[in-house]
């Protein structure tokens, strides 16, 4: 008999872990209380990366971007307020920049990262829809010399010690590299092994995966009650209520459950005593209709943190980090930030109105690490959130590792660097 599984959750990760767990013989039932694979995991950029090893929290990290971080003009902001959760996650994130905590952080995400290149290159092959899948490396673009420079001591850590092959483009070759440049700029690295695609797609692709294997997906469902199993072998029960429309609730069960609902994870987790150590980190996107002189690579314009994706017929200009909470406002200052980064970079300027004005909220974990595995002293309930800025890219072995966690197989990565306990209690 199989187990009955439900993942509330219908962004990337969920649907790779619904698929994962359908795949292996799980009866899995999936709840999203919007549509799927509208959240975080539509309006990103789209990035496949194995060159992301490095967590945000390095040596230096605190100084270098935390302090400039209450400047409206930095990339990063914080809004002032009175936020406990905020402050013990930033007290959490600066305990985690030395050298030893950061080598475990990039050691975990490096595993999820190889793991995931290999799994999508078979999830996305002969896909449904065509997931624009490319591996068309990924620049990243400095403003000086300097800068361009001061990047050659991490580019050779990373071929060291990871295996990440990196390219130096100086200045003098920058614009004939990528045409879309303008001249006079200070360098850049390219990472070849890096792929992109559309993120809405592959969400598309994975869903259909998951429903060939006999995944049925509810949207509009709101989980507002989450039971663990009460003894061995017990049942975990789900209630959830309908969004938008009134509508009696509904309780599901089966023998697990798994939260995996990006950064509001910590809503539920809380309610069972496990404190995931994760706050929304809110990012931004445009995207525009392509034109002339759209980039024929990604790019990362390293001065401003913000990120540019080609696709077949739209481009995507992305990134910033706001410490916000849960706020969806669309702030115009933000958009400009990126539209003035593109502008700087770019030789010719966007003229086209955008198709779409887009933010969402990533789910950032204290260590940069997500949580992957069994909620402690919640049994039958597990987790799969906190993946960050690289949802897209871990989303494959998350679900993978996920699957063999709640169906007691052997994990293909180990699992320790991602338990769910390590936060403490909420």
């Amino acid at each position: 008999m199989s187990r009955a599984v439900i993942v509330i959750g219908g962004g990337v990760v969920g649907c790779a872990a619904a698929h994962e767990l359908a795949r292996r013989g799980a009866a899995v039932t999936v709840l999203e209380r919007g549509e799927i694979g509208a959240g975080c995991s539509r309006g990103n950029c789209g990035y496949i990366s194995p060159s992301h090893v490095d967590p945000l929290c390095v040596p230096g990290a605190v100084r270098k971007a935390l302090l400039a971080a209450f400047h409206g003009s930095s990339a990063l902001t914080i809004a002032p307020r009175a936020d406990r959760t905020l402050a013990r996650w930033l007290h959490r994130f600066r305990g985690h920049c030395t050298p030893e905590r950061a080598l475990i952080g990039a050691r975990a995400r490096d595993a999820l990262l190889k793991s995931s290149v290999s799994l999508y290159d078979t999830l996305l092959a002969d896909a449904p829809v065509d997931p624009e899948h490319e591996r068309a490396g990924l620049l990243l673009v400095y403003r000086t010399e300097a800068e361009f420079q001061a990047h050659a001591p991490t580019a050779a850590r990373l071929g060291a010690e990871y295996g990440v092959v990196t390219e130096a483009v100086p200045p003098e070759r920058l614009s004939t590299f990528e045409p879309a440049l303008v001249d006079g700029l200070g360098g850049g690295w390219w990472y070849p092994g890096d792929a992109h695609a559309r993120p809405d797609r592959v969400v598309a692709i994975l869903r259909q995966r998951a429903e060939e294997a006999g995944v049925r997906f509810l949207g509009g469902r709101e989980v507002s009650d989450l039971a663990p199993a009460e003894g061995p072998g017990g049942p975990v029960r789900v209630t959830a209520r309908p969004t938008g429309t009134p509508g009696e609730p509904e309780t599901f069960s089966g023998e697990a459950a798994v939260i995996a609902t990006g950064a509001l994870a910590p809503a539920l987790a809380t309610r069972l005593g496990v404190d995931l150590g994760i706050v929304p980190g809110k990012g931004y996107s445009i995207t525009f209709p392509a034109s002339e002189g759209m980039p024929r690579r990604p790019l990362v314009l390293e001065e401003h943190h913000v990120a540019v994706t080609p696709f077949a017929d739209t481009f995507r200009v992305g990134s910033t980090m706001e410490f916000t909470g849960y706020d969806d406002a669309i702030r115009p200052d933000r958009i400009a930030l990126l539209r003035r980064a593109a502008a700087e970079h770019l030789r010719h300027p966007i003229e086209v109105p955008a198709l779409e004005e887009w933010c969402g909220w990533r789910p950032m974990s204290a260590d940069d690490v997500p949580s992957i595995g069994p909620l402690p002293g919640a049994p039958g309930i597990h987790v799969a959130a906190g993946n960050g800025m690289v949802g897209l890219s871990t989303a494959p072995a998350t679900g993978r590792l996920l699957a063999e966690l709640v169906l007691d197989e052997p994990p293909h990565i180990d699992p320790a660097p991602y338990a769910p306990g390590r936060f403490g209690r909420g």
